[in-house]
């Protein structure tokens, strides 16, 4: 049985990373969550940010992220949130979405935010999307591969080689899982 990990909105946030964590969950190997309010989040910093896209088409990213992981969302959490406690209150909502759908890991940049003293209370653990990726490459090798082949073969605009689109995720922090995918994919 795979295990359960929740996205929180930062690791999300950067399209190719993005791309890359749903194309891993749709491989079966981990059982990939969020919330509205985590896709809210995400895709408001998104806007502030880059006003230059349009809203419908990050609408559209949001329908593409649910139809490719359709048991992908979290529901019935908020009743939680009030009676958890974590340095930043406004990541309440991500905790709680983790302990209702059972998550044994929440994949965050933030980790300072998701402190082990308070998680470990609930059978969860954060872990950076560098060490979250690693995970999932010692456990399926092939998935992961297949996952970044995949989302090469997709890039259009603009395609990109395969040494790109993993220096491009390593720009985004996923220094040690990219090294490691790079022997693998770069022969």
């Amino acid at each position: 049985m795979a295990f359960t990990v929740v996205f929180d909105a930062c690791v999300l946030y950067p399209a190719p990373l993005r791309d890359l964590l749903v194309r891993i969950g749709m491989t079966g190997v981990v059982r990939v969550r969020w919330s509205e309010q985590i896709l809210d989040e995400c895709f408001r910093n998104i806007l502030t940010q880059r006003p230059d896209l349009r809203p419908d088409a990050l609408d559209r990213t949001r329908e593409l992220m649910r139809r490719a992981i359709p048991d992908c969302m979290v529901e019935g959490y908020e009743g939680l949130i009030d009676g958890l406690t974590l340095p930043d209150p406004d990541d309440r909502h991500v905790l709680a979405a983790a302990i209702r759908s059972g998550a044994q890991t929440v994949v965050t940049f933030n980790l300072k935010d998701f402190p082990s003293s308070v998680l470990e209370g609930y059978g969860i653990e954060a872990l950076h999307p560098d060490d979250f990726v690693l995970d999932v490459l010692d456990l399926a090798e092939g998935a992961v591969c297949a996952a970044v082949t995949k989302q090469l073969s997709s890039l259009r605009k603009p395609p990109m080689t395969m040494a790109q689109l993993l220096e491009t995720l390593q720009a985004q922090g996923l220094v040690q899982s990219m090294a490691a995918l790079k022997s693998h994919l770069l022969r």
